[in-house]
């Protein structure tokens, strides 16, 4: 390609160099030493407390009493990148914004040469393909990956010829990720809003315009049925890949159900307990150590599911939607109704039918289930802008941080 060159990670510029980390950066420059003054006291940064590229605390330690990792020092605009388990989702690294801090040995510390590199455009390059294609090839160990300090060294990083157009394509992506802050911001707010509202209008602290008058309490099994599912067994394929859509209990974080995975025959569905439920079940998770037991979610089509799953029915005395509202905001009480000792058993049948429910009109159902269907759909459009972005995100790193868009002409790119 006219203007490109092959390197060893791919097409870049041909007025791009290829370049060591060593060459950009000195690595772990400062460290303390075990003659530090025990009363030094000092800001912690640890692994646990990065997530997604942020710092989210510190903690103040005493260096007698510190944990034996805390050892390199952090000044601001070092960029820190673990060399414990370091692709994990890009969760541990970050660019320091504190003037001075310690953080532990499982960080490799990455501090800009002058005249070298744009801090930012080395943390952006953490997150890139390239990068962490390389990080891969040296990853040692199974259940704790990492690299070393000299690994880290001979990393490779495009560079373009000047800071100039380094800082403008780590401000691009700067940008992007400032967006993607605000909506985060935004999708929690709008999560508490959610929260708070469900905890007034489904015990009736609240009543929307036009209700009033006292609430019924009824037990599931008192105004509607439920059933399980089941699986055909996976020795036959005759059971599967069929036509019927079939559910299994880790989908229930879909919540609400569109279309899942799974496909049996309908010599499964017949030769299985399982059976085809109609939409607009409430779905419960009814085993499992994990999440999943307690989960609720509301199937809109068809379908059938696997034997970790009640389906409650629907029928004309009551909105499910306002049941599916209602058990989704009592998810750690379902959870400790599971049989067996202190709640580490399963949900059954019997106990979703003897659950209590605040019961008003059908009317007001209906008004509830319309109010916070309505938080839903926002929560969800939110969510959805934001997924966008993060998409948006990663298609601007390919093409910036190889050179196969540039933000500046070639010729100004040597100014």
């Amino acid at each position: 390609m006219p203007g490109y060159k092959q390197s060893e990670v791919g097409l870049i510029p041909s007025d791009w160099d290829l370049c060591l980390v060593s060459e950009l950066t000195n690595v772990d420059p400062e460290n303390l030493s075990a003659s530090t003054d025990p009363n030094f006291s000092f800001n912690y940064i640890s692994l646990e407390q990065v997530d997604f590229g942020n710092l989210i605390g510190t903690s103040r330690e005493v260096f007698r009493t510190a944990p034996s990792r805390a050892r390199r020092v952090v000044r601001h605009d070092d960029v820190l990148m673990s060399t414990v388990r370091p692709n994990l989702k890009a969760h541990l690294h970050f660019r320091s914004q504190v003037s001075d801090a310690i953080c532990s040995t499982g960080f490799a510390v990455l501090r800009a040469k002058p005249d070298a590199v744009d801090p930012a455009y080395i943390f952006a390059h953490l997150f890139a393909s390239p990068l962490n294609k390389q990080i891969e090839k040296t990853l040692a160990g199974s259940n704790y990956p990492a690299i070393n300090s000299r690994d880290v060294r001979e990393l490779k990083i495009p560079c373009p010829p000047t800071l100039r157009e380094q800082g403008i394509i780590a401000q691009a992506l700067s940008d992007v990720d400032a967006l993607l802050a605000t909506l985060d911001q935004v999708i929690s707010k709008k999560r508490d809003l959610k929260q708070a509202v469900m905890q007034q209008l489904l015990t009736g602290k609240t009543r929307l315009p036009g209700f009033s008058g006292p609430w019924d309490v009824k037990q599931i099994g008192e105004f509607t049925d439920c059933t399980a599912g089941g699986t055909p067994s996976t020795l036959n394929s005759a059971y599967w890949d069929g036509e019927i859509p079939w559910m299994s209990s880790g989908e229930l974080h879909l919540k609400r159900v569109q279309d899942v995975e799974g496909r049996i025959t309908k010599l499964g569905l017949n030769n299985s307990s399982t059976k085809i439920i109609p939409s607009r079940c409430v779905l419960v998770g009814l085993a499992g150590q994990g999440k999943t037991r307690g989960t609720v979610a509301i199937n809109l089509i068809e379908l059938c599911t696997n034997q970790s799953i009640a389906a409650v029915f629907p029928n004309e005395s009551f909105n499910s939607e306002y049941l599916f509202h209602n058990l989704d905001a009592r998810y750690d009480e379902l959870r400790e109704l599971s049989t067996g000792d202190g709640g580490r058993g399963g949900l059954n049948l019997k106990i979703i039918k003897s659950i209590d429910i605040p019961f008003p009109s059908l009317e007001e159902q209906d008004a509830i289930a319309s109010a916070l269907s309505y938080l839903d759909a926002e929560l969800a459009a939110l969510e959805a802008r934001r997924d966008k972005t993060r998409n948006i995100k990663q298609a601007m790193m390919q093409e910036l941080l190889t050179g196969k868009t540039r933000l500046i002409a070639k010729e100004e790119s040597h100014v």
